[in-house]
């Protein structure tokens, strides 16, 4: 995890996306044009919550969420999602 200056406002998280599986557990290497998408990253920012539903996700933890959840960004060459913390699934 790197230290950014991103800060998520309200009940917003920012996630890091895992690196895509390059091969099978069979030993196959998979094509970049055949890779799946991750559903699964690192919290790295956590915005206050709302006053009524604060915030339960911290930094660090590892999350699931959904296929097509989050709006993705780059910055300072690294690749991230935001997205509302209802868009997780679960904490890993």
């Amino acid at each position: 995890m790197s230290n950014l200056n991103i800060k998520p406002l309200a009940d917003r998280v920012l996630v890091e996306p895992a690196a895509a599986e390059t091969k099978t557990s069979s030993g196959i290497i998979i094509p970049d044009t055949a890779k799946e998408k991750p559903q699964r990253g690192t919290v790295v920012a956590v915005g206050p919550g709302t006053k009524d539903n604060p915030v339960t996700l911290k930094v660090g933890d590892t999350v699931l969420y959904g296929k097509y959840a989050g709006t993705e960004l780059s910055h300072e060459g690294g690749d991230y999602l935001i997205m509302k913390e209802a868009d997780i699934l679960a904490i890993v």
